[in-house]
């Protein structure tokens, strides 16, 4: 999205900046987001540990990332918005009720699956924020909701919304509007709200007191995240390495899922969340207002059955897949990154009724899939 309106007319005075502030917040929280802060267009105050994570390749096949261009604007929001002064930095609640637990697999460990085949171990395990609406496109509506609020209340103001997609280090401003603080785990925490949170932002050219910082550090000596991350993608420092992370491996990932890390996944098929199914300050967390990333109409994404999953979506061809899941995030691994994982999940999970499935994997026109799905019978075999 581009900058909205031109000009600085119409800014406000010092006398109804305060004023405008607590409009701007209200205005936010109208749109249906949990938090709402300030934070000053200034560089993000982790600047270099991000330049060191990019020097040292964690970000994996993410090259977007390491962009000079996107780095710069990372760097300093006014090269995104030029004139910027003030980020308005809000949250979303967006799942605290954990689905069924998955089935137990050894963390770092590459034994073959159990032989039994009870139908619970077919079950597909995916982060909770990708079973409904694509967030995305939820982010996008509110924050033009709350763009054209902000040009009402102060016109002439421009305004550059951004989700997780754009050159912002969003956890970085959050944390400086006061909206948490960063994890072991590299995640925002709310000492309320937990880290099931989705972050956005809105720069604009408006000048907006900033509101304090969140200074204190509160997840102490736990090191629940870390310890229990089965591919040890959590380090010490709060720094995450990608390339290890099942996130990354199950969505950003475009080529082979590494062997050695494959039997870790167990039945992760999209995404990860046990950093923060284990972290405390998740335990009393709220649920979220219903709505926002509810599926569309008709929409039963994903089955209740790996196997069943990926007979579906091996029957579609990319453009049949790219219609069925629009809207959802489950559109980005695309057509064979999703059959991946699928693989993966089922070669850990174990038992017969996997085998005919696989067998049509093996057989199918994606190189990446055939690939795992040989892995996964060969697991199966040696049960």
């Amino acid at each position: 999205m581009g900058p909205s309106g031109a000009g600085d007319e119409g800014a406000p005075g010092a006398g109804d900046a305060d004023t405008l502030k607590e409009e701007i917040r209200a205005a936010a929280r109208a749109c249906g987001f949990d938090q709402v802060g300030f934070a000053p267009a200034e560089a993000p105050r982790h600047a270099d540990e991000y330049e060191a994570w990019l020097a040292r390749g964690y970000h994996g096949e993410m090259a977007y990332l390491a962009r000079e261009d996107a780095v710069r604007r990372r760097l300093d929001p006014r090269e995104a918005l030029p004139g910027c002064r003030t980020l308005v930095v809000v949250s979303l609640l967006y799942g605290s009720t954990p689905g069924p637990p998955p089935p137990a697999v050894a963390p770092r460990s590459t034994a073959a699956p159990p032989s039994a085949d009870p139908p619970e171990r077919r079950l597909p395990v995916v982060a909770r924020y990708a079973n409904g609406r694509d967030y995305h496109d939820v982010f996008e509506e509110r924050l033009d909701e709350l763009s054209a609020a902000i040009r009402r209340l102060s016109p002439g103001a421009r305004t550059k919304r951004y989700v997780d997609y754009g050159p912002v280090l969003e956890r970085d401003h959050a944390q400086r509007a006061g909206l948490g603080w960063i994890g072991k785990n590299t995640m925002l925490i709310h000492p309320e709200f937990g880290s099931y949170l989705m972050l956005g932002e809105l720069l604009t050219d408006i000048e907006i007191e900033p509101d304090p910082p969140f200074v204190h550090d509160r997840c102490g000596t736990c090191r629940r995240c870390i310890d229990a991350c089965p591919t040890d993608a959590i380090l010490d420092g709060r720094v995450l390495d990608a390339r290890l992370c099942i996130s990354y491996l199950t969505i950003e990932l475009r080529g082979p899922i590494p062997e050695h890390l494959r039997p870790a996944i167990g039945t992760r098929v999209f995404g990860c969340d046990i950093c923060q199914e284990v972290c405390p300050w998740n335990s009393d967390a709220p649920s979220p207002a219903p709505g926002p990333f509810e599926p569309r109409l008709g929409q039963r994404v994903p089955p209740g059955d790996m196997a069943v999953w990926a007979e579906e979506v091996a029957a579609l061809d990319p453009d049949e897949f790219r219609a069925r899941y629009r809207g959802t995030a489950f559109s980005r691994p695309g057509r064979d990154g999703l059959l991946r994982n699928l693989a993966v999940g089922l070669g850990n999970a174990g038992g017969a009724a996997a085998r005919p499935v696989l067998r049509r994997l093996e057989a199918d026109s994606s190189p990446l899939v055939r690939e795992h799905a040989r892995w996964a019978l060969a697991r199966l075999a040696s049960a």
